[in-house]
């Protein structure tokens, strides 16, 4: 966590930035005002791009656990905090902490294989030709759903719900829920079934019918699996990360709003 403002020393910042052009300049003139150590002395590390690159960077630090703080140097930015340049310490003292928990994915191709990833955001089945996809869904062992017929369909982390899940008329779901959101993506059969909410440590499996005549693939954020033949995906509480939000805009806060926005 970062520093309290009365710390006897200044906080030490390390700075990443994405391949923008206005975070590359964003990158240097901080440095040049705030200087910079590495980042395996940093109290903080400060991301300034898009919520892309935020999650490309908790990927990249997760067995650090070093606290993340972001200012938006790219689009969406749900993730980041707004840019300014001044009084950065002090913004980064005051900041209030979101700490959250990745998915892990399991997911065995066709030969038996098994490929492992992490999750930030969200763990997505889609079908990968024409045809729709065909899902047996299991929670902790149990078949719950003995055939869907979909596009696909996402387990999502609070913190990811407002992502993909969202645009696939998911729940939108407080940061400190103690659940996870499982949402078909257009669902053909059953017709009316909008998915369901699982508690954090729900285990789910999905097998995959008539693999061989309707691929799917699983991914996990940016790390993608083809051809699978059954994944199976749960909350890895092992695991912690701290995103540092300002004051009064803290992730839990911006996670309401959302749902409140017309």
């Amino acid at each position: 966590m970062a520093l309290a403002p009365n710390s006897p020393r200044p906080l030490r910042l390390a700075f990443a930035a994405s391949d923008r052009p206005d975070a590359q300049l964003a990158r240097h003139n901080l440095i040049a005002r705030y200087g910079e150590v590495a980042e395996s002395e940093a109290d903080v590390l400060v991301a300034l791009g898009g919520d892309g690159f935020m999650l490309e960077v908790l990927h990249r630090t997760l067995e650090s656990r070093r606290p993340i703080y972001g200012m938006n140097r790219g689009s969406v930015g749900f993730l980041m905090n707004d840019y300014e340049e001044d009084d950065l310490p002090d913004r980064i003292a005051a900041a209030e902490a979101a700490e959250i928990h990745p998915l892990r994915m399991i997911a065995t191709d066709g030969a038996g294989e098994a490929h492992v990833a992490l999750a930030i955001n969200d763990v997505s089945l889609l079908r990968q030709t024409f045809q729709t996809a065909k899902l047996r869904i299991a929670i902790d062992g149990r078949t719950r759903l003995e055939e869907l017929i979909c596009d696909g369909i996402l387990v999502s982390t609070p913190a990811g719900s407002t992502a993909y899940n969202l645009s696939a008329h998911g729940p939108i779901i407080p940061i400190t829920g103690k659940v996870l959101a499982l949402t078909p993506i257009s669902a053909f059969r059953p017709r009316r079934w909008r998915g369901a909410l699982l508690p954090q440590d729900a285990r789910v499996t999905f097998e995959i019918l008539e693999a061989d005549k309707r691929p799917v693939s699983a991914v996990a954020d940016n790390v993608e699996v083809r051809r699978v033949a059954r994944v199976e995906v749960f909350e890895d509480r092992s695991i912690s990360l701290c995103l540092l939000f300002d004051a009064g805009r803290s992730l839990e806060e911006r996670i309401l709003a959302e749902q409140f926005s017309v």
